[in-house]
């Protein structure tokens, strides 16, 4: 399902079915009020719908939820096609995990049915919805029949409408990382003050991810040995990893000329250049090689094909260059170094954690223009000055300086 229908649907008709839902669990509660988290919760569901770059931001609250509640079991909900980075954090065991397929949409109304009585069956203590402003995540989040609903609130806010029945709500805070606020999610769970979030504790924004993904030196070692045999021009040099592709969002991507000009300077600096992405990224690569026009300039677009192996490739490389996305909250799970643009988004809300991560942003008064409050929609029409503004010679100062640094150690 195309992106643009999801949030026409969301948008008109996910309201409509959050403000039928609130009148009825309006109510419900009189017949059954709400009852308070019990001491030792059995299951609690963890509600992700979003890209995959949130599920390595959220790990700090995996984290707190498992040391606040040892003996629960905690399940994720996610879309299909995100599923399997947190199959490969183990932020839950597989049995655990549960899907909603949005690929089609009487598809995706049945995995709705069925997840949720699946969920309903267990039975849930708490639910945590993680969403900003996807409306099917909060409708999920009453479905699963868990008494205990934690979410975000906009509360006089204007937008981000996502009912009423969010019964342990906080507002959701524009100005603070979204790591922290994940970690508010998991401190209102046990809340009852006024306002919401009044009585959590302080938080500090985490230092990393607390998460990881175990590797065998013999398998890295396996991989790189094949990563140089299938590309010979990065044997023996320092490789810089290059993704810019824009994904779902194309306004977030760093000009392909601003690219091309930087990894001209570090194929002429002696370095090799690996250009990543998936598969629909190769005619950008293309693009790309042609302007670079060095043999120190390999494609790698569907060189991976899975996770773990984009990680495996990170292990094996010294520098990530990278537009706001999945690649570069990945890349804080490996001891590689990391630049990422933000613009459209910024990095004070959805930076990778970690000190190995440098985030390139132009200040320009008009970004960051996408927020929970406008869908993600930009009003610059592809046009992202704010990108094109980040000159390509100091990122190449930048990325050289980085490249001389010892090799970086995971913390």
């Amino acid at each position: 399902m195309k992106i643009q229908t999801q949030r026409w649907i969301d948008r008109w008709l996910g309201q409509l079915l959050c403000a039928l839902l609130s009148v009825w669990a309006r109510f419900a509660v009189w017949l059954r009020p709400a009852q308070p988290l019990v001491r030792e919760p059995r299951h609690i569901l963890v509600i992700l719908l979003s890209e995959m770059g949130s599920v390595v931001l959220a790990g700090p609250m995996f984290a707190a939820l498992r040391q606040r509640y040892p003996s629960a079991t905690l399940h994720v909900l996610q879309l299909k096609k995100n599923q399997e980075v947190a199959a490969l954090l183990g932020l839950a065991k597989p049995e655990h995990l549960h899907a909603l397929d949005d690929s089609a949409g009487l598809g995706l109304l049945g995995d709705i049915w069925r997840v949720g009585l699946a969920l309903r069956r267990l039975p849930l203590d708490a639910v945590i919805d993680c969403e900003l402003f996807s409306r099917i995540s909060s409708l999920m989040s009453y479905w699963c029949g868990a008494p205990v609903r934690v979410g975000f609130t906009p509360h006089t806010q204007e937008g981000l409408y996502r009912g009423s029945f969010i019964n342990q709500a906080i507002p959701y805070n524009p100005y603070q990382h979204i790591s922290k606020q994940f970690l508010s999610l998991v401190d209102a769970l046990e809340s009852h003050a006024m306002p919401r979030n009044k009585a959590a504790p302080v938080r500090e924004l985490p230092s990393d991810t607390g998460l990881a993904v175990p590797f065998e030196a013999t398998e890295l070692q396996a991989y790189r040995t094949k990563m140089l045999a299938d590309h010979p021009a990065l044997a023996q040099r320092k490789v810089v990893l290059m993704y810019a592709g824009g994904g779902l969002l194309p306004e977030r991507a760093w000009p392909p000329e601003h690219y091309a000009r930087v990894a001209q300077g570090l194929c002429l600096a002696g370095h090799a250049v690996g250009l990543i992405g998936l598969r629909d990224d190769a005619p950008l690569a293309a693009e790309l090689k042609s302007r670079i026009n060095s043999v120190l300039c390999v494609d790698l677009t569907g060189y991976t094909r899975s996770i773990r192996e984009l990680l495996m490739l990170f292990h094996g490389a010294d520098l990530l260059i990278t537009n706001d996305g999945g690649p570069g909250h990945f890349a804080s799970l490996t001891p590689i170094r990391t630049m990422v643009f933000f613009g459209p988004e910024t990095g004070r809300l959805y930076g990778p954690l970690g000190p190995r991560a440098q985030v390139l942003e132009s200040g320009l008064a008009c970004s960051p223009c996408l927020s929970a409050y406008n869908h993600r929609e930009t009003f610059c029409d592809g046009d992202n000055q704010c990108l094109k503004r980040i000159a390509p010679d100091p990122v190449l100062a930048d990325a050289l300086l980085a490249l001389a640094m010892p090799v970086a150690q995971p913390s």
